[in-house]
């Protein structure tokens, strides 16, 4: 095995292991928590659950259809889709499917390993922080991910939207940017670059 396949390995161990811990955390949810509001505007907790089951399930005929009926917008296509399939799933089943997925190593097109990690550690957060829920990352999957938003172009956009500042991890070797700095974890750092927290909120306290 390469250094490269077991890197990936790790990955995906680690992918699988959010995926148990954020179903045991529904698991333990009241009916009414599922149509809560998350960090994500417009998006349910239910419709999260839904985005993250119906990302080990891409398919290019699927794409292609949830393209044009969203009109080329692919923001539109991720959103309309899982919105569409939460609306049309029971909750038990929807937490069923997510369940199913946990040892999954399916990727959409165009992505990698470390954005299905990257996307279960932020979209985690997206549900348990509206509900008041301490979700805590692993700080070497939070340092991984946090490095894949800051080389990635879209959807993020971080080293545009984030030209100024200089960022710091307090818990691992990472910096990147030139300007204000912002230090913090690489879990509180992963939110500034995913847009879910301001880096005025962080400023350069440690």
């Amino acid at each position: 095995m390469t250094a490269h396949d077991t890197m990936n390995d790790t990955i995906w161990q680690a992918v699988a292991q959010e995926r148990a811990t954020l179903v045991e955390l529904l698991h333990d949810l009241p009916e009414s928590a599922w149509d809560a509001a998350t960090l994500c505007a417009g998006w349910r907790v239910r419709d999260v659950v839904a985005h993250l089951v119906l990302a080990t399930r891409v398919t290019i005929t699927a794409l292609l259809v949830n393209l044009i009926r969203a009109r080329g917008n692919t923001d539109r296509l991720v959103h309309d889709t899982a919105v569409r399939h939460a609306d049309r799933t029971p909750t038990t089943e929807l937490l069923a499917q997510l369940r199913a997925t946990i040892d999954s190593r399916a990727i959409p097109i165009g992505t990698t390993p470390i954005d299905r990690l990257m996307d279960l550690l932020v979209h985690g957060q997206d549900i348990a922080v509206p509900l008041g829920i301490d979700r805590v990352m692993p700080p070497t999957a939070a340092r991984l991910s946090l490095d894949r938003v800051w080389t990635m172009g879209a959807p993020f956009h971080a080293r545009k939207r984030l030209a100024g500042y200089s960022l710091t991890t307090t818990d691992a070797s990472w910096t990147a940017g030139n300007g204000t700095p912002i230090t913090g974890t690489a879990a509180e750092l992963l939110m500034v670059v995913t847009g879910r927290t301001s880096p005025d909120d962080r400023g350069s306290r440690p």
